[in-house]
């Protein structure tokens, strides 16, 4: 009994020791570990940090383009001339350019006065900033030889004219077939449309 109790007496430090370094190694771990967790947070940190960056500038770029696109769009209009007075005159002028040049039978037409755009046109206003779109609608009767007689007047004037053309509705019907109908040079079909020249002017 005594060779063991000397025994153990001798072994007391080694079993501190031990001892030591097993606590000193589980708080290690435990520096280790809040370590690591901090580590994590910072990354985790700095992900969300880069991707509100990387939003921000996805967002701008979007914005960017979108301004690119809307001043496009305004210097494409004011090159066509569809800012300012309607140009009546010019409208008439070329409506019967147009029937010299593609040799039309004869046109009858009547344009109201000018007002802002229908709300069926544009559901959310004419007025747009400093700006509002006016419309003048006309009627408009013609004979002709065959459809393309119409497409070609609608798309010469929507192409020379400072305005913007919307066909609103337009009905084409055939001619009966009597007396000069019957020529081949005579006109086949009557056409009866509602046409808007559309314009924008800034707002008083």
């Amino acid at each position: 009994m005594q060779a063991l109790f000397a025994d153990l007496l001798r072994l007391r430090w080694s079993v501190a020791s031990c001892a030591g370094l097993v606590l000193a190694g589980a708080l290690l771990a435990w520096l280790a570990r809040v370590q690591v967790q901090a580590v994590l947070r910072e990354e985790a940190a700095v992900a969300g940090q880069r991707q509100e960056i990387q939003r921000k500038l996805s967002r701008a770029t979007d914005e960017e383009q979108e301004i690119r696109e809307k001043i496009a769009r305004y210097l494409d209009i004011t090159r066509r001339g569809l800012i300012g007075r309607e140009e009546r005159l010019a409208w008439v002028e070329e409506i019967a350019r147009i029937k010299a040049n593609r040799k039309l039978f004869d046109i009858e037409y009547e344009i109201l006065p000018q007002k802002p755009v229908d709300p069926v046109l544009l559901p959310d206003g004419a007025a747009a900033g400093g700006y509002e779109f006016m419309g003048s609608t006309m009627h408009l009767q013609m004979r002709l030889l065959h459809e393309e007689d119409l497409l070609g007047l609608v798309r010469d004037l929507g192409a020379r004219s400072k305005a913007l053309l919307h066909v609103r509705s337009c009905t084409v019907d055939r001619i009966s077939a009597t007396g000069g109908a019957e020529r081949p040079d005579a006109a086949q079909l009557k056409a009866d449309c509602i046409i808007e020249w559309i314009t924008i002017r800034e707002r008083k």
